[in-house]
């Protein structure tokens, strides 16, 4: 199924691939649904290995992969040590974008709206609500703002952008940390909740006066009004793969167990403050040894060869020491019954 598809999957809670014999299986995150496809579509023109992806959100991943349905998940928000080692799981990053916020507000073109942590936070507490509003028109003198109501539209589904978006606004907002906090999944104070990043993009799209927060290749995949931000360091950074690349560039990844380290509202100039990666879980005693093997060749040329199709989609790739890093991890930690490596990294 081509990613242009994702224009039109109103509410579209699973997207897949057709399976056949020896393909492989994976579910979880909508943030990475994009990415994944086309490397889904190249990988099998090349070698005849497809994927069967259920783009479910990140907290049908994790369910998935600890149930065993599935040879991987994926889920942009990370699980940490303990539970990794409870549920036998390996974990590491496979990609990285920014999640932008999108608006349908007549008259308002792609970047012309500047918005701020504070402020977003207000508006998705239920404070903020008419985008006239004075914290919004002082953030953007000349730009002519409508006494509209704001129409809010969240995630409805257990979900790693939420984790990310919600990470974020308690990073910036003590009211919305202590009212709120930050999880996968969160008592919204007000809006509508649609499924996935496709649900929330085709929610935004046909709505006026709504806000909506997706990873930004939904947003230009489906032609949606994104807002630059204000950043840590008091910037106005517009959503680039360079602003996105700029947040990620200082990451330890080897300071969290399972490289989980969160990217959102970085230091910098340029760090767009909402950038996010995506994990992938696997067994690291798999019940079927061969498609695990085959679930490493894919992501190992995934690292390799589909880091130019990332870029076309903004995505950030991995930096090449942790990608070799985490190759020794797979030669070390997922190994069949008999305790063979499924993966043998170049030296």
């Amino acid at each position: 199924m081509g990613i242009a598809a994702l224009a039109t999957a109103a509410t579209l809670a699973t997207s897949s691939w057709t399976a056949h014999a020896g393909d492989l299986s994976g579910a979880g995150s909508t943030f990475a649904y994009p990415i994944l496809a086309k490397w889904a579509d190249a990988y099998k023109k090349q070698t005849g290995v497809g994927l069967n992806y259920q783009s479910i959100g990140s907290g049908g991943g994790i369910k998935q992969i600890k149930n065993k349905t599935v040879t991987f998940g994926a889920s942009d928000a990370p699980l940490p040590g303990k539970e990794l080692d409870e549920a036998g799981l390996a974990q590491f990053p496979i990609i990285m974008g920014g999640i932008v916020p999108v608006v349908n507000i007549e008259g308002v073109k792609p970047g012309d709206l500047v918005l701020d942590g504070a402020t977003l936070a207000r508006i998705y507490l239920g404070e903020i609500k008419r985008w006239n509003d004075p914290a919004i028109a002082q953030l953007n003198p000349g730009v002519k703002l409508p006494s509209q109501a704001i129409a809010l539209i969240h995630r409805s589904d257990g979900s790693g952008t939420t984790f990310n978006f919600t990470y974020y606004l308690a990073d910036a907002s003590p009211e919305w940390k202590s009212k709120v906090g930050s999880n996968t999944a969160v008592q919204w104070p007000a809006g509508i909740g649609a499924k996935g990043n496709e649900g929330v993009a085709n929610n935004v799209g046909q709505t006026k006066g709504s806000i909506g927060y997706v990873e930004y290749a939904y947003a230009k995949q489906n032609k949606l009004t994104f807002t630059k931000m204000t950043n840590k360091a008091g910037k106005t950074v517009s959503p680039t793969f360079e602003t996105f690349q700029a947040s990620a560039a200082s990451a330890d990844w080897k300071s969290q167990p399972g490289y989980g380290v969160i990217l959102a509202n970085q230091a910098g100039e340029q760090s767009w403050p909402i950038t996010a990666s995506t994990w992938i879980l696997l067994h690291k005693k798999p019940a079927d040894p061969s498609a695990m093997g085959e679930a490493l060749k894919f992501f190992a040329w995934s690292y390799g060869k589909g880091q130019d199709m990332a870029k076309e989609l903004d995505y950030v790739p991995l930096p090449a020491n942790v990608v070799a890093d985490v190759e020794k991890m797979w030669t070390a930690d997922i190994k069949d019954g008999s305790g063979k490596p499924l993966f043998a990294a170049t030296p």
